[in-house]
């Protein structure tokens, strides 16, 4: 089924752009969602008319992203964790705690951005790439530390 997006879509393409999805997901979701039409000759001609919108709103976009990957890429969040023995964690560091950690900083990301591939199982020093938009992807640092311990 081809549909032509009215709003980006992460894994399928700009707004603008005409994709090939399954039947099932256009019919079931992004059509009833507004998320796309179908990619018939008379919805081509109203989508070009409105291509300079769309343009336009995602230079917006993009450049909203740009500003806070220049302010992102300087935060560094520190974890405390339990340890067990020297370095390894009682459980492990999620892409959960590092968005709570980043909102305690207002510094606010949504959770799926954080392209975190693994949990985090040890103390140390990471670097974690963040997704804003579409290849600006910064780096924060993490910082996981040991709890201290209640005598």
């Amino acid at each position: 089924m081809k549909v032509i997006l009215k709003e980006t879509i992460d894994t399928l393409g700009i707004a603008g752009s005409e994709c090939e999805v399954a039947a099932g997901y256009g019919r079931n979701y992004l059509l009833p969602q507004g998320k796309a039409i179908l990619a018939t000759r008379q919805n081509r001609k109203i989508m070009e008319q409105t291509r300079a919108k769309l343009e336009l709103q995602i230079a917006k976009e993009r450049k909203l992203a740009e500003e806070m990957a220049g302010k992102v890429k300087d935060v560094v969040c520190t974890i405390k964790a339990k340890v067990h023995e020297d370095v390894r964690l009682y459980g492990s560091v999620t892409s959960h705690d590092i968005k709570d950690s980043l909102n305690s900083q207002d510094v606010l990301v949504e959770r799926r951005a954080i392209l975190l591939a693994e949990p985090i199982k040890e103390l140390g020093e990471y670097k974690v790439p963040i997704r804003l938009y579409k290849n600006v992807e910064p780096e924060i640092t993490v910082k996981v530390i040991a709890e201290e311990k209640e005598k």
